[in-house]
């Protein structure tokens, strides 16, 4: 091991020790003491009294966010956008976001290099060495964008699967009498117990409708904030049915049967690629494993008895 080597070793281990410290520092203390402080009123070690950690981890890797986020800003992007997807509101989110693409980027590589020093001496060196440390700092820089993306999908997936469902509600209340207004209430408040996501939604429109903002700004919102395209087809659906006088009731049937037969064609969809994603686990695991279990006793009795006798046959 070169002096080099020692060196970034030695750096590595004092960076891991620091930002252990910093976490512990950014904790806040003991954990009994914050929680007898937070039930007197008083805010705990550290921390403002409305400060939650997504924001303390924010204000600590704020500088290194700065490093990747893009100068064009984030309002009105299209990752602001992914974040309304996800349920990510807060405005410390595109400082954690960035932060964390940054520590990934810099750590996966010193980690990967630490690693290929001690276990694998002989790769640590070379061409080797930084294709693998360009593979980590790769994977450290987008492996945010994975995680943001897979909680848009399953956000996204919720919202789809359970808003037939409200729009039956939505349907009943309707018929029954109530408003627009009064019906996305009690849509909102009933919708809890089932999908909390699609709540939360629908009480946001209607504390912007009791804001004053138009209808048809706060459903264009809700299109907007969900990014689900049968809950933009609902909006477009509430706002013809505004303008031309039609039944909003009898439209809202109708668009409810249509979603509930696009869910099923869904699930018809996820159940016919079944066959095509066991195909290869069988041909590669099961396949093998099975042939070796049925032919290995008779491949053992023929080279056991077989190959004798047709050896001393000849």
């Amino acid at each position: 091991m070169t002096t080099m080597q020692i060196g970034i070793l030695v750096f590595v281990f004092v960076s891991t020790v620091a930002l252990t410290y910093g976490l512990f520092q950014l904790a806040g203390g003991n954990a009994a003491t914050d929680r007898m402080k937070r039930m007197l009123g008083a805010p705990s070690a550290g921390q403002a009294p409305s400060e939650s950690l997504l924001d303390r981890v924010s204000r600590t890797i704020r500088p290194l966010g700065k490093l990747s986020m893009p100068e064009a800003g984030f309002e009105g992007s299209a990752l602001r956008r992914r974040f309304l997807h996800a349920g990510i509101r807060s405005a410390s989110a595109p400082a954690a976001f960035f932060g964390a693409k940054t520590v990934l980027a810099i750590g996966l590589p010193m980690l990967t290099f630490v690693a290929l020093t001690l276990f694998m001496p002989g790769s640590a060196s070379g061409n080797s060495l930084l294709f693998w440390l360009l593979v980590a700092a790769a994977i450290g820089y987008y492996l945010p964008n994975v995680v943001l993306s897979r909680l848009v999908f399953i956000r996204q997936r919720e919202i789809f699967e359970n808003f037939p469902d409200a729009l039956d509600l939505m349907t009943v209340c309707m018929e029954a009498g109530l408003g627009t207004e009064a019906a996305l209430n009690r849509v909102a408040d009933d919708m809890v117990h089932k999908s909390e996501v699609l709540s939360d939604e629908m009480r946001l429109v209607n504390l912007e409708l009791r804001a004053g903002a138009p209808r048809e700004r706060a459903l264009r919102n809700l299109a907007i904030r969900t990014g689900v395209e049968e809950v933009d087809g609902f909006v477009s659906m509430i706002i013809q049915a505004e303008r031309f006088g039609t039944s909003i009731a009898q439209s809202l049937r109708v668009h409810a049967d249509m979603l509930r037969t696009r869910r099923r064609q869904k699930a018809e969809e996820t159940a016919a690629k079944i066959a095509l994603k066991l195909l290869f686990p069988l041909i590669f695991f099961i396949f093998p494993s099975l042939m070796l279990v049925l032919m290995g006793p008779a491949m053992i009795q023929i080279y056991r008895v077989l190959l004798p006798t047709m050896a001393g046959t000849n």
